[in-house]
């Protein structure tokens, strides 16, 4: 009939779910397909623009990693001194100088045993020997051989304070340290501020370094001939001569570095001394500093 809209069944529409109420109406959306083509086409777009966000995020995560260079790995050996030296306080201060610079990752041992183990050193750049071993004051033979076939094969040895002191019957320890303190004729005087001198600008470990002083023991008279490469001297009244306290040498393909400073932590903090620490542990691993 004219003037009267058609029914949904004479549009060809299908019967509604939900039929109206009485005297309701409906109003169909013909465009609803489209519209729903058009979501989905919005979805698949998101979708794909946040997959292209993660890849180039773990990019550009890729390469900020290999930008930045691995970290070195130290092994510190402790466990045992002098009643005077606090050595768990020695060893804790000097991990905590070397995490602090962001170049190293840090295992303490608390037994020097763990030399004999030639798998465990293996996964090492660096040993940090800050153990006097009076309870264990010699090593096996396998141990032994450990310790200088990881030198001798390219690695580094970095040794502090009393360490050296270890091993007393061992001979080639003190090849190995440069330099070792020998009981009864090895010392110091009372513990103080003294000055240090820093008498090679040109290496690594002490470039660009001015003289410095410290409240620490002085150490004199350490024994050894060999050849070293001295860093860092300082006048001694006790032994009224000028003594090294910071030296390198070579050791077959690898590097020593004996660090004589470090009574306590309070010498430890000296920033001259934290800056030694972590370029000579850094130069024995690897050769160079960054």
């Amino acid at each position: 009939m004219e003037g009267r809209e058609p029914t949904d069944e004479q549009r060809g529409l299908p019967e509604p779910l939900f039929p109206p109420k009485a005297g309701g109406r409906y109003t169909v959306d013909i465009n609803f397909g489209f519209v729903a083509e058009r979501r989905d086409q919005m979805r698949r777009s998101v979708f794909f623009l946040a997959l292209i966000c993660i890849v180039a995020l773990s990019f550009c995560t890729g390469a900020d990693a290999a930008r930045k260079p691995a970290q070195i790995r130290a092994l510190l050996i402790t466990g045992d001194d002098v009643s005077a030296h606090p050595w768990r306080e020695m060893s804790e201060t000097t991990r905590e100088i070397l995490v602090k610079s962001g170049k190293f990752d840090v295992k303490v041992c608390e037994d020097p045993l763990i030399l004999e183990s030639q798998t465990a050193l293996k996964a090492y750049d660096v040993i940090v020997f800050m153990i006097y071993s009076r309870r264990i004051a010699e090593i096996p033979g396998q141990a032994q051989e450990n310790l200088l076939n990881f030198v001798k094969g390219g690695k580094g040895f970095f040794v502090q304070h009393l360490a050296t002191a270890s091993f007393p019957k061992w001979e080639e320890f003190g090849k190995l340290c440069g330099r070792k303190w020998v009981m009864r004729t090895s010392g110091h005087g009372p513990r103080g501020v003294f000055e240090a001198k820093v008498v090679n600008k040109e290496h690594p470990i002490t470039a660009g370094m001015a003289n410095f002083k410290t409240d620490d023991e002085l150490y004199a008279k350490l024994q050894g001939t060999g050849e070293i490469n001295v860093l860092v001297e300082a006048d001694s009244d006790w032994s009224k001569k000028t003594e090294p306290l910071v030296f390198t040498l070579d050791y077959g393909k690898g590097r020593t570095v004996h660090n004589a400073f470090g009574h306590d932590r309070k010498a430890l903090m000296t920033p001259s001394v934290q800056k030694i620490i972590v370029r000579g542990v850094e130069w024995a691993a690897t050769g160079k500093v960054e």
